[in-house]
């Protein structure tokens, strides 16, 4: 790996900043890599998920990484122009002096990318990566050993090893890979992992991007269409079986209306998937640790009071490792399903009285990744946008924010740091480089010894209220 990043590192010092035609060049064969390998990535991830709906994955892993790399190659040119900045003070400009901001890149970027998404959250960061005139390492997870290993041998095909390389391992490999002396590091995953990358990255004093997750509240309003806001709840719970780090990760709800709400959800269950087992739209939970953990916050939320509800239409016994949608009532914070990030198809409900309770409860946690606001009085939604803190808010469904190719998607204190997509991305993965050309009029003489007259009168004009 040191060997890879020496090659990047000499490569981007012989070559200097890549013009815009050869970031559009790198951008075209990435979207090449996808378009030509579409179905190849969605048996990948089905193979390493036990089953993965192959629509969902050429969705998300595929369209919705081809989206925002043809959007920076459309757009590079106008993200490289000089960024001109006024002089101060004012009259200097007369005189000729000028000030911008040019956008270098970084020069090497490291990124490790997760289970859930492979592609998306290795191919989509690649669009800011690239088009800022980076070179890039990758490093996917191991326990998508199929995508990985499609991966590595798809940018091989593309891409010199001295431009984009993916090195695959185990845990190991990864925690080498955090602590390599990298101009740039994206971490997507936990944030209990995160702690352990910031930390290696500290030593070589590595800029990190760390996109993590946390427990993304969903708020339903008193004015909000109960059925509209369970099935657009339900496209980002079940989305890869709610594994996903913006997945909604419980539901506030207005207290008399939490019946119907959990009707309405069930309802659009039995409208999404008549049936789960075998159903090839339904996906499964990656491997046995991480569906156990999921059954462990069941048995755990039984065994302190609250009730199960299984949204599970045919009442079938499911194959694999697929798990119902499941909704959880009279939750209580003792309980591991309120305390940790889920990751899975299950739900929470926790009623509310006041729309200031339900801002209050979410404000009383770590600060989301995501939040969903479902009501139509703008008084309201405005309220709800002003009181609470979150990386990223979607209103009126789930999810949806995250696409936005001209929002930066990131979250803020543990759900994450920085942020990317689009021009954001683009800045991300640039240094911001400040210049400053003088006037040819020596402007600055009275700045220099020996004082006078001129300096003080200076002084006395600037130092004053």
């Amino acid at each position: 790996m040191q060997t890879i990043l020496d090659r990047q590192q000499a490569a981007h010092r012989r070559d200097g900043t890549p013009p815009a035609a050869l970031r559009i060049d790198r951008l075209d064969r990435a979207i090449g890599l996808l378009v030509d390998h579409a179905s190849d990535i969605a048996d990948a991830l089905s193979d390493d998920f036990g089953h993965r709906s192959r629509q969902g994955s050429l969705v998300s892993d595929v369209a919705a990484s081809i989206e925002p790399l043809k959007h920076a190659k459309h757009q590079v040119r106008r993200w490289m122009r000089r960024d001109y900045r006024g002089v101060s003070p004012a009259p200097l400009a007369l005189l000729g002096a000028r000030a911008w901001v040019d956008y270098q890149p970084k020069g090497v970027v490291g990124v490790i990318a997760p289970w859930n998404f492979p592609f998306n959250l290795t191919f989509a960061p690649l669009a800011g990566i690239l088009a800022a005139g980076n070179r890039a390492m990758i490093k996917p997870s191991e326990f998508t050993p199929r995508a990985s290993a499609l991966m590595q041998a798809m940018v091989a095909k593309a891409f010199d090893e001295a431009e984009v390389a993916v090195i695959t391992g185990d845990q190991d490999v990864a925690e080498a890979f955090s602590a390599l002396p990298f101009d740039h590091l994206l971490f997507t995953g936990a944030t209990s992992v995160a702690k352990h990358v910031m930390r290696a990255a500290a030593e070589n004093l590595v800029p990190v991007t760390l996109e993590l997750g946390g427990k993304s509240p969903a708020i339903v309003g008193r004015d909000a269409d109960i059925d509209l806001a369970a099935r657009r709840l339900l496209f980002g719970k079940t989305l890869n079986a709610g594994q996903i780090c913006v997945a909604p990760d419980y539901a506030l709800v207005p207290m008399e209306s939490v019946d119907a709400f959990v009707d309405a959800l069930a309802r659009n269950v039995a409208a999404m998937f008549p049936s789960l087992r075998g159903n090839p739209d339904y996906t499964s939970i990656i491997n046995d640790r991480h569906k156990e953990r999921l059954e462990g916050y069941l048995r755990d939320a039984r065994d302190k009071g609250a009730t199960i509800r299984e949204l599970n239409p045919s009442n079938e016994v499911l194959d694999s490792r697929r798990m119902a949608p499941t909704v959880v009532l009279n939750a209580s914070d003792d309980m591991s399903v309120l305390r940790e990030e889920i990751f899975g198809p299950i739900l929470p409900v926790v009623p509310y009285g006041r729309l200031d309770d339900a801002i209050a409860y979410v404000n009383t946690h770590a600060r989301p990744l995501s939040l969903y606001y479902f009501g139509n009085a703008r008084a309201d939604q405005e309220h709800v946008l002003a009181n609470i803190v979150a990386g990223g808010v979607t209103i009126n469904d789930t999810v949806v924010h995250l696409t936005q190719d001209n929002l930066p998607f990131g979250g803020i204190g543990p759900s994450g740091m920085g942020a990317y997509h689009g021009l954001d991305g683009f800045r991300t993965f640039s240094h911001a480089r400040a210049v400053y050309r003088q006037s040819r009029f020596d402007i600055t003489a009275m700045l220099r010894p020996p004082y006078g007259k001129a300096i003080d009168r200076l002084l006395a004009f600037k130092i004053k209220l």
